[in-house]
């Protein structure tokens, strides 16, 4: 091999080194593996394949067509199916799954997406929202600038993975309030969780018990943001007037909670896209 077959082997060889990630690209979830732990790994395999001078050894790289699985080591491809614009900087995105199959994620898991945008590779940590038991898609909403969180009962559950998210990403602004109805005081689920979250300056927690009618006798620090009876029109009124912008509102409860949630979100000035129903 002459000089110059060797100086176009090294290019070609450097062409094919993997891109470290920026600093920005981490969502700072403690992922495991996390987008570094994943460029090192494809560095060591590289290397080895330079020195061997064996392309074969880079074999691992990653899928482009539509898995059944998930895989915590490599990003995997999905087909767009469906994007829908909700609000000025929110959209529904759907992905095909093959098949009947299911996303498979645990509650309180979440997505790293990886895409290009004006050419630059942009990378961030969503939660689905899309049922567990989903056959053949998934969901996401992606930026959200305001969200309205309704919840009664267990359905606090999709709630709680989704706020989650946005509070362990420092970068993430979105502004949240999320109000849960329970029977009772006692009856409130995840309280430690929630007080912890009501600490982060872009969240505000609400309460409202239906079989109790006594401030007095509650924690001082729930008596400010509790109601008694039912959330009822004129609080939803209240809580969408407080938002900073029209916010995108996520109902989630009985059958009959939603469908009364709907009602009062369109009469407080929401589109019917400017709500999600679990």
């Amino acid at each position: 091999m002459d000089e110059r077959e060797e100086d176009d082997d090294e290019e070609a060889w450097l062409q094919l080194r993997p891109v470290e990630p920026l600093p920005s690209q981490c969502c700072g979830s403690g992922c495991s593996p996390c987008v570094f732990d994943l460029y090192l790994r494809d560095l060591t395999r590289w290397e080895a394949a330079r020195v061997s001078k064996d392309r074969s050894l880079l074999s691992g790289e990653e899928s482009q067509s539509c898995p059944s699985k998930l895989s915590p080591d490599t990003f995997l491809a999905f087909r767009i199916t469906a994007v829908h614009r909700l609000t000025k900087d929110t959209y529904h995105v759907r992905f095909a799954l093959p098949g009947k199959s299911q996303l498979g994620l645990r509650p309180g898991q979440h997505l790293i997406l990886r895409g290009i945008v004006d050419d630059l590779e942009i990378q961030r940590a969503y939660t689905p929202i899309s049922p567990v038991n989903a056959e053949g898609y998934f969901e996401v909403l992606i930026k959200y600038g305001e969200l309205l969180m309704l919840a009664a009962g267990t359905g606090l559950a999709p709630m709680v993975p989704i706020l989650q998210s946005i509070t362990d990403n420092a970068d993430d602004e979105t502004f949240v309030t999320l109000v849960g109805c329970f029977k009772t005081f006692e009856g409130i689920y995840l309280k430690t969780f929630l007080q912890e979250q009501d600490r982060f300056w872009n969240v505000r927690t609400f309460f409202v018990l239906s079989q109790e009618d006594c401030l007095e006798q509650l924690p001082w620090s729930y008596r400010e943001k509790t109601r008694f009876g039912r959330l009822a029109q004129d609080l939803i009124e209240e809580l969408v007037g407080s938002c900073r912008r029209k916010p995108f509102a996520l109902v989630c409860g009985s059958a009959e909670f939603t469908k009364d949630m709907a009602s009062c979100l369109l009469h407080a000035g929401l589109a019917e896209d400017s709500y999600f129903l679990f």
